[in-house]
């Protein structure tokens, strides 16, 4: 949201993409990131998804040694060192420097919050970082930013002071709007969340900044099973666990092969299924309350269900 835009052309020499483990194209079944060259590489997480494309975890770990062997020996892979797959990647062979991220006996680890931290690089604190974002993955996210942005020659201070002026991406945790109701205000979030480790950091970031700031509201997570992986319903027997933060969760069942309901059983009366957006509007009114937290979840549109929630809650 700083920018305005998704991408732009900058001024510098350094190119910054974001890059996935996804087929290049229909007539070219190599992950797209292979064709990217990097000096330095950012291993994020890996786990299995894209159910569609491959097989399973191994299949995926394969492409990212593949990456790996394109970064040159004068470049840096910096590695999140809490991520089991990419400890068996880089034993396959690495060839590059290696920075590691996030555990306590890696390069760079954090001490505090994640909306505001201390910075350790090989235990020494050397910058601080305080921003708007919460949960552990931001916090993560931070730590490789501050690795990668560090072998281009920024240093950590600088790099976190920066850090500080990051307004986040549209669809991470943005506020579509409030309603105001008698003992509190119910507000509504869309967030990209789609995988089942994606929706339960996104939730469990949000509980720990309300909790930490007093707010004892409630979690409503709405969300639709929308990607290749969960319509295959792969991870279906996951969302339970990735849904234990949220107070009460609204599942859109439209187009799925699978029984959302039956899936979703082990949460109980928390749980509710519809097969149609109206339907699952007048499930969340009828269930919000003033000071409710509403989190609607898609990598999609999701049939411009926060608008509707919100001119549903104000009537």
């Amino acid at each position: 949201m700083n920018f305005g835009v998704s991408a732009r052309l900058g001024q510098g020499k350094t190119f910054v993409i974001e890059a996935d483990e996804y087929d290049t194209a229909f007539f070219d079944k190599r992950s797209k990131f292979v064709h990217y060259r990097p000096r330095t590489a950012i291993l994020n997480n890996l786990e299995f998804d894209h159910a569609d494309i491959f097989d399973d975890l191994k299949a995926i770990e394969r492409q990212f040694h593949h990456l790996v062997r394109t970064v040159p020996g004068s470049g840096r892979v910096v590695v999140n060192g809490l991520e089991e797959s990419l400890d068996r990647v880089l034993h396959a062979g690495c060839w590059s420097e290696v920075r590691s991220f996030g555990a306590a006996v890696s390069d760079f680890s954090a001490v505090g919050e994640p909306d505001a931290f201390d910075v350790l690089q090989r235990g020494e604190n050397v910058a601080r970082v305080e921003w708007a974002l919460t949960g552990v993955h931001n916090q993560l996210n931070a730590l490789a930013a501050i690795a990668a942005a560090e072998h281009v020659g920024v240093a950590p201070a600088d790099a976190a002071r920066a850090l500080g002026t990051f307004q986040n991406v549209r669809r991470r945790m943005e506020v579509r709007g409030t309603v105001a109701r008698s003992g509190g205000v119910i507000t509504v979030y869309d967030d990209f969340a789609h995988h089942p480790t994606a929706i339960r950091t996104t939730l469990n970031g949000l509980q720990r900044k309300l909790r930490a700031s007093g707010d004892t509201g409630r979690i409503l997570a709405v969300f639709e099973p929308r990607s290749n992986t969960m319509k295959l319903g792969t991870m279906k027997s996951q969302l339970p666990w990735s849904l234990e933060a949220a107070d009460g969760a609204f599942c859109h069942s439209g187009g799925l092969d699978w029984d959302a309901t039956d899936a979703l059983a082990p949460m109980g009366a928390r749980a509710q299924v519809a097969g149609t957006i109206g339907e699952l509007v007048q499930q969340v009114v009828g269930a919000a309350q003033a000071g409710d937290h509403i989190v609607c979840m898609s990598n999609g549109g999701f049939g411009g269900i926060h608008s509707r929630l919100l001119t549903a809650l104000q009537a």
